[in-house]
């Protein structure tokens, strides 16, 4: 899977994945996602931004999740 718009670069924002252009982590987006901030609120706040970095962002996110195992607890 590409993403045209994510980047990983060791030498920006100590290589954690960013909108590419810009140093605007992948993790900051989906976490405005996740307070249920609208593309509209988002790119108010960034204007940098558009409405595909945001939907590219969440793919990416998605996909980095897929991959890899995640520790939960267990319920009590």
């Amino acid at each position: 899977m590409q993403f045209e718009r994510i980047s990983v670069d060791h030498n920006i924002m100590g290589g954690a994945p960013c909108v590419r252009g810009t140093r605007i982590p992948v993790a900051t987006v989906v976490g405005m996602v996740a307070e249920s901030m609208t593309v509209d609120e988002i790119v108010a706040d960034f204007p940098q931004l558009r409405s595909a970095d945001i939907q590219d962002s969440l793919r990416y996110a998605a996909a980095a999740v897929d991959e890899r195992q995640l520790p939960l607890r267990e319920s009590a």
